[in-house]
């Protein structure tokens, strides 16, 4: 098969592949996915296109987690820590030391805002009269703002704290190839008939360590109760309580390990991040932090660390073993950016603001295009992006 036969089926396939993606997507939708991307796979067949052997595509953005909802029970979720996070610190004894470490106090409220997104596109690059007439490219995202208070209800004996989370504020917006397919926003007044709206006041519980980790997840089943209907807002809305979820909202991965938490300016420590592409496989960064700055405020000393990741094939094999990567990944060059950036208010042990931000962009050219002088290349462009972002507001 010619290298531009190939090109173009990978065009077809990922173009499915953004149809059937976003956040809300429906049962019948998701189904028309299916059925095209079995077509595409048995026309690869028919021009004896082997691609890794088998082209199977499950689009499951985020691979969000449905939850029952039990209003007459508390289900008490176990978050699952992060793969792999083995964190490395490199201590300077000879220069002065600061703590990073959460402080909890009994009965103490702060109030934070939390930005969560996750963004993909397709783009077509090059002359029209290259692009094939079925190729729909476009962007596709999901965004949640959620505000929220956070009250200290107890301290366990090795610092743990039992925080209760309330709802005050919750923004969502999700877009299906460039068209907005949901806006929510809690302070409109047209909204607040919206099922997102049942969200508002409503709590739950985690268990946080000092160092930032989410161990425990407590009553959101009560909280999802409250979102009445099956509709895609209905689902959106009972999906932002995800145990999994819900631990991404809270932890702070950027703080090193208790019996480690002294550091120094410069001072490095790192921890293992995977994601999970879809088609294109899954990738692995290794989060280096480092103490870049103790800087003096009105209110006390403040904790700078900045962030940078590179991929990591620590873990490659358990990727291998638990995720198909796709084949469509070798078709393509991949160039990545990750970044991120902490401030901890360490007069109070608490964070001021945390994001990271990973962009990957997959290319890949028509060979047949790229040949032509005068003429710019034929290519295909994929980008996702990923942003966390948490600010203490109070």
């Amino acid at each position: 098969m010619s290298d531009k036969n190939y090109f173009f089926i990978t065009t077809t396939v990922l173009c499915l592949f953004l149809l059937a993606t976003g956040c809300a997507r429906s049962a019948k939708q998701t189904k028309t996915c299916d059925e095209k991307v079995v077509k595409t796979v048995e026309t690869c067949q028919k021009n004896k296109v082997e691609p890794e052997k088998a082209v199977e595509a499950k689009v499951e953005p985020e691979k969000a987690v449905e939850t029952k909802v039990k209003p007459e029970k508390v289900v008490e979720t176990k978050a699952e820590p992060e793969k792999v996070v083995e964190t490395k610190v490199e201590p300077n004894e000879h220069k002065p030391t600061v703590q990073l470490m959460l402080k909890f106090e009994p009965n103490d409220v702060s109030t934070y805002k939390v930005v969560m997104e996750a963004q993909k596109s397709v783009l077509w690059e090059g002359p029209a009269s290259t692009k094939p007439s079925a190729f729909k490219g476009g962007l596709t995202s999901n965004r949640s703002e959620i505000t929220f208070t956070q009250q200290i209800k107890s301290i366990d004996e090795q610092g743990n704290a039992i925080a209760q989370i309330t709802i005050k504020k919750l923004r969502y917006l999700a877009r299906v190839r460039d068209n907005v397919s949901m806006d929510f926003d809690s302070d409109r007044e047209k909204d607040k008939s919206d099922p997102m709206s049942g969200l508002i006041g409503r709590n739950y519980s985690i268990k946080i360590t000092p160092t930032g980790d989410v161990v425990t997840v407590m009553g959101t089943a009560q909280a999802q109760a409250a979102v009445k209907g099956s509709s895609a807002a209905a689902k959106a809305a009972r999906s932002l309580l995800a145990g999994r979820v819900v631990k991404q909202r809270h932890a702070i991965p950027a703080l090193p390990p208790k019996d480690r938490s002294r550091v120094s300016k410069g001072d490095n420590w790192s921890a293992l991040r995977t994601f999970d592409f879809g088609m294109l496989g899954a990738a692995s960064y290794e989060r280096v932090y480092k103490l870049d700055a103790v800087e003096n405020s009105d209110k006390g000393k403040v904790a700078v660390v900045q962030m940078s990741a590179v991929p990591s094939s620590e873990n490659a094999a358990e990727l291998q073993k638990e995720q198909s990567t796709g084949f469509l990944s070798k078709l393509f060059d991949n160039t990545e950016e990750y970044t991120g950036r902490l401030e901890m208010d360490l007069s109070a042990g608490k964070l001021r603001k945390y994001g990271e931000k990973l962009k990957s962009e997959w290319l890949a050219v028509d060979p047949e295009s790229a040949k032509k002088p005068n003429e710019p290349p034929a290519a295909l462009r994929m980008t996702a992006v990923r942003l966390y972002e948490i600010e203490r507001i109070d």
